[in-house]
């Protein structure tokens, strides 16, 4: 129960050597920790009995490894509790048959094909499963155990979520071997992040956050992406492309910087992740090179795009002159005023920039009218800029962001000689330079994660950002999250001085952090940033992006340790916002 699983199951098959018993202690299950889900097995019982179990000892899955007909599974599946269906394999194996299962079960589980119900501690060849082409996730088994830490690392499959360890691990039936199974989790999560408890599932959420609420006229354009992504960006032509343009156009790897003036100010280790010196100028250009690519797979020609601050707007049409392509940036009104570089910019570069004149003619009413276009417009590949709108945008973005916390952890090895900082800490806006600098750390506890928000004139002024403090449960651009709402669930206007923070919502996995309590989320004013930025710029020789700025504010109200190490992610340079400081300072 102290390791980092997912779920744990009991065994209620009597012909089973794991068989809990008949008069199992109920109390026994109280003391395993929220976070892991209990799982109760059963072959071929009665679904009142499984109903009534369930409800005894408080189990969340329902394992099946029977018979079960699909109605079955269904009947379980909608008293509320989830639903595992296993199967068991061989060549001749008929995956036609899965297809009735579809929707009434949360998951299937693949085991070796034996003559009993039972697990046979036998692996099946795992190649068979590329006859697979079904929507539901699935588990791996049978017979894995600690030799198979490389193959289950190596094994490629869209639909895998997860990997269901027993006899592998046993002494004998039902007792484990507690360091081997701790030390297989532990070799296995380093390199598949996409199996923690933070990572989307395949219905599109982080928790209960997340999803696809969409328009019907959306639904083929978001399908076809949701269904080819991960092939797409698993493939070994997208990797060879995506690694070679982030080397030699992007400027990729970024400096992990010790700021030895700043590091004295606050008594302790601060690195700066220098998403600043990336072509474009911040961090955005990682996510358009990979979507571009995807674009291009996906056979599009002509790419939308939403921008606020511009960054993400200029990062598109980069990558739309640099691969032929037609380019349409829908802006804020008010953002195409104070961001006049960045239009400037996406313009010589051959885009077309909309202004957005509705609502308060920002980030928010952009992605409206992005949203818009796209409907009008299906043959386009609509290019999203955070981790914000339908599955599996937020996933997807996170995923081709997530070389920002894969460089921190190579780069600290060097700098410090360990993987892992005691902090990292970034903006949030949308979100995706914080979920990239998070995504290697989610699973690392020791790692306190801090998301700064913009409270714009104070979080309790009316004329501010910050959703996670003071926002509600809502649907935004396709996405269940949190977001700014009036008591009759109305959009309410965002403010910051920072033109990439003023959005009422923010994505769905950082909805998810704050609920679960995985990362802290403090507020930072304008005033705050401002003068964040000015000791930046006056101690290091650097000027950030206003956005860049509130993450460095959030260092003021932190207390540190000489020994902490302590990353801050400083997602863009401050040459677009050297008209708003003028006028501030």
């Amino acid at each position: 129960m102290e390791l980092p699983l997912d779920y744990m199951g009991f065994i209620y098959y009597s012909k089973s050597a794991r068989f809990v018993g008949d008069d199992f202690d109920a109390d026994i299950l109280k003391s395993i920790p929220s976070d892991i889900r209990k799982v109760g097995v059963f072959v071929n019982e009665s679904v009142e009995k499984i109903l009534l179990l369930a409800e005894k000892y408080r189990l969340d899955v329902i394992q099946l490894h029977g018979d079960e007909t699909p109605n079955v599974c269904k009947t379980i599946k909608d008293s509320g509790l989830e639903v595992f269906k296993a199967f068991q394999l061989n060549e001749s194996f008929q995956f036609e048959q899965l297809e009735s299962y579809h929707k009434k079960c949360d998951y299937f589980l693949f085991d070796t094909k034996s003559e009993s119900y039972g697990g046979s501690g036998k692996k099946f060849n795992w190649q068979i499963l590329e006859k697979y082409k079904g929507e539901t996730a699935f588990f791996l088994s049978g017979g894995i155990g600690i030799d198979d830490v490389e193959a289950v690392k190596e094994f490629q499959h869209p639909k895998l979520i997860g990997v269901d360890v027993n006899s592998g691990f046993e002494e004998s039936p039902a007792v484990k071997k507690v360091g081997l199974v701790k030390e297989f989790v532990k070799s296995v999560r380093e390199k598949k992040m996409s199996d923690n408890k933070y990572a989307v599932n395949d219905r599109g959420y982080y928790g209960q956050f997340g999803g696809a609420y969409i328009p019907e006229l959306m639904r083929a354009n978001v399908d076809e992406l949701r269904e080819n992504y991960l092939k797409i960006l698993s493939s070994e032509q997208f990797q060879k492309d995506y690694a070679r343009l982030l080397d030699n156009y992007v400027g990729r790897p970024t400096p992990l910087t010790k700021v030895e003036n700043l590091s004295k100010r606050f008594g302790t280790n601060i690195y700066l992740k220098r998403e600043d010196l990336n072509h474009t100028g911040a961090h955005k250009i990682n996510n358009t090179i990979g979507q571009i690519l995807l674009a291009k797979h996906l056979g599009k020609k002509r790419i939308i795009a939403e921008t606020g601050a511009g960054q993400h707007g200029v990062a598109t049409a980069t990558v739309c002159a640099l691969f032929g392509l037609e380019c349409v940036v829908h802006m804020g009104a008010l953002d195409v005023e104070r961001q006049a570089p960045n239009v400037a910019r996406m313009q010589m570069l051959g885009a077309t920039v909309i202004p957005a004149t509705s609502g308060n003619q920002t980030l928010k009413d952009a992605t409206n009218e992005a949203i818009r276009d796209w409907i009008a417009n299906p043959h386009s590949f609509y290019l999203i800029g955070s981790v914000v709108g339908p599955h599996p945008y937020p996933d997807m973005v996170s995923r081709l962001q997530s070389i920002i916390s894969e460089e921190i952890k190579e780069q600290l090895v060097k700098e410090q000689d360990k993987q892992n900082p005691d902090c990292v800490i970034a903006c949030v806006g949308g979100g995706s330079n914080a979920a990239g600098a998070f995504y290697h750390f989610l699973d690392e506890k020791e790692v306190n994660l801090v998301a700064v928000e913009a409270s714009g004139m104070g979080v309790d002024s009316g004329e501010t950002a910050a959703t996670i403090t003071i926002g509600d449960v809502g649907f935004i651009h396709g996405s269940k999250t949190l977001l700014m709402q009036d008591d009759d669930g109305q959009i309410i206007e965002p403010y910051s001085i920072s033109a990439g923070l003023d959005y009422p919502g923010v994505g769905p996995l950082h909805a998810h952090l704050a609920e679960s309590g995985r990362a802290q989320f403090l507020s930072v004013t304008d005033q705050e940033a401002l003068d964040a930025a000015m000791v930046l710029a006056k101690t290091e020789g650097i000027i950030p992006a206003l956005e860049s700025a509130h993450a460095l504010a959030a260092l003021e109200k932190m207390k540190f340790t000489k020994d902490d190490v302590v990353v801050l992610n400083l997602s863009g340079r401050g040459d677009k916002d050297m008209e708003t400081y003028m006028n501030n300072l």
